[in-house]
């Protein structure tokens, strides 16, 4: 059976009083990344997830920032999520599993996805100090942890060592997406779904 690559793709738009999020999500792209969300770090964090992963991506956010990144951090996580979930359908022939480990100079992260429909989150990230400019990294926890939830897949980030916080998140974005791609690959050795059980 041939998965048709231009099928995998998930939109979701979600509007609240808070915050204004839409997303497209291909999984079998180049590498494109659309980002807008207002935020520069967010963008160049979200900018690395595609090319790393080599998705096309697109994602256009509006919120109260005025007040702080919080609900539009969060929200976006919660959209990505929902649009992997539908780029990923019935999970037909993907491989399920994910792992990398990512150098960035001094710093090392490793990640480990497991696309298997029970959303749970490890996250053992620490930073020497939160902000780059005034964006607070904690906030990509909450990020994580929305995108898990929606997405329903088991996500473990760890940090192994670091101390530049700028290099601990590029790495970990950089982990993130080589270990979703290859989790997320066709192989055709896969008839239906990887589980003993028939479903995912």
């Amino acid at each position: 059976m041939n998965i048709s690559k231009n099928s995998r793709r998930g939109k979701i738009e979600r509007t609240t009083s808070e915050t204004s999020v839409c997303a497209e999500w291909g999984l079998d792209g180049t590498g494109a990344g659309k980002i807008d969300t207002t935020i520069p770090f967010v963008d160049h964090m979200l900018n690395l997830l595609a090319k790393h992963g080599l998705f096309d991506l697109t994602v256009e956010a509006k919120g109260d920032t005025e007040i702080d990144h919080h609900h539009t951090v969060e929200d976006i996580g919660l959209v990505l999520g929902a649009a992997l979930k539908e780029a990923l359908g019935e999970k037909s022939q993907i491989r399920r599993f994910g792992w990398a480990i990512v150098p960035l100079d001094e710093t090392l992260a490793e990640v480990v996805v497991d696309l298997s429909g029970r959303p749970f989150l490890v996250y053992n990230v620490e930073f020497p100090h939160r902000q780059v400019k005034d964006f607070d990294l904690g906030l990509f926890e909450d990020f994580f942890q929305a995108l898990v939830t929606q997405g329903a897949l088991n996500l473990h980030i760890n940090l192994k060592y670091g101390r530049n916080p700028h290099h601990i998140m590029e790495a970990v974005f950089k982990a993130f997406a080589k270990a979703l791609d290859q989790a997320t690959t066709i192989d055709d050795r896969v008839s239906g779904v990887l589980s003993t059980k028939g479903s995912l």
